[in-house]
C-alpha cells in the first residue's frame, strides 16, 4: 500500500498538466497519512447549469478519507488507501463511491520498499518521461463540530501482481498492491465517470513508462 509520496508543487506544471486554478496553499511537499495535499475533482455546483463553474476544482484535503461519520482526524491514518475491489461496499468508503465523488491526486513521485535484497531498500517510483502522476482516489467532507468542514481523499489501488516494477515491492509475501496511475487524456472522464463505469479506469500504468530508483536519505 502507498502510505507515502512526493506531491507537485510546481505552480506552472500543475496548471499545464491538470488544467486548474490553484488556491494559495498547496500542502505539504512529503505526504504521509494525515497531510493536507492537493486534491483534483468536479466541482458540486458543476451540475447547476452555470457556465461560470469550471470542470475541475483543486482544493488542499486530508490525506486519509474521512467519512461523515468519523469521530475525528485521526480516523484517515487508515483510509489512506482504498481497495478498488471492496471500496463501494466498506462503510468507510461507500458513500463517495456512491456520489461518484472521484478526485486525481497529483504526484511527482510514490514510495515504496524493495525488498528483493531481503532488506526494505526505499524506493522511489515516478514516471519515466519526468512528468506527474494522476493517481486516481475518491474524496469526502467531514463537518467537525464548531470548526470548518475538511476535505479529505484517499488513492484507489490495484493487484500489482505481474507489474515489472511493483511485483518487486513491498515483502515476498505480502499481497502486492498499485496505485491506480491514470493515462493524462483520461483525466475528465475519470471526473465525469458514473459508478458503473469506474472499472475501466482501474488498470496497471505500464511498467516502462515508470522509473524506479532508490530514495534519497532525509
Amino acid at each position: 500500500m502507498c502510505s507515502h509520496y512526493q506531491a507537485v508543487t510546481a505552480r506552472e506544471k500543475l496548471r499545464r498538466r491538470f488544467g486548474i486554478e490553484l488556491p494559495p496553499d498547496l500542502g505539504k511537499t512529503g505526504v504521509w497519512p494525515g497531510s493536507p495535499a492537493l486534491m483534483i475533482k468536479r466541482p458540486r455546483e458543476a451540475d447547476a447549469g452555470d457556465e461560470a463553474v469550471p470542470e475541475r476544482e483543486a482544493t488542499v484535503g486530508q490525506f486519509g478519507l474521512l467519512p461523515h461519520w468519523a469521530k475525528d482526524e485521526k480516523f484517515g491514518r487508515r483510509t489512506f488507501n482504498a481497495r478498488s475491489e471492496t471500496a463501494s461496499t466498506l462503510p468507510s468508503f461507500r458513500d463517495a463511491c456512491k456520489k461518484s465523488w472521484y478526485c486525481i491526486i497529483p504526484a511527482d513521485a510514490v514510495y515504496e520498499p524493495d525488498w528483493r535484497s531481503g532488506k526494505a531498500a526505499p524506493t522511489r517510483i515516478s514516471r519515466a518521461d519526468g512528468e506527474p502522476m494522476g493517481i486516481a482516489g475518491l474524496w469526502s467532507i467531514w463537518h467537525p463540530k464548531d470548526r470548518e468542514l475538511i476535505y479529505s481523499f484517499t488513492t484507489l489501488t490495484i493487484p500489482g501482481a505481474g507489474h515489472g516494477i511493483m511485483q518487486n515491492m513491498h515483502r515476498p509475501d505480502d499481497e502486492k498492491r498499485m496505485v491506480v496511475i491514470l493515462p493524462d487524456a483520461q483525466y475528465a472522464a475519470w471526473l465525469n465517470a458514473a459508478p458503473a463505469d469506474s472499472g475501466k479506469f482501474l488498470q496497471q500504468f505500464p511498467a516502462e513508462k515508470l522509473i524506479a530508483m532508490p530514495a534519497a536519505k532525509a
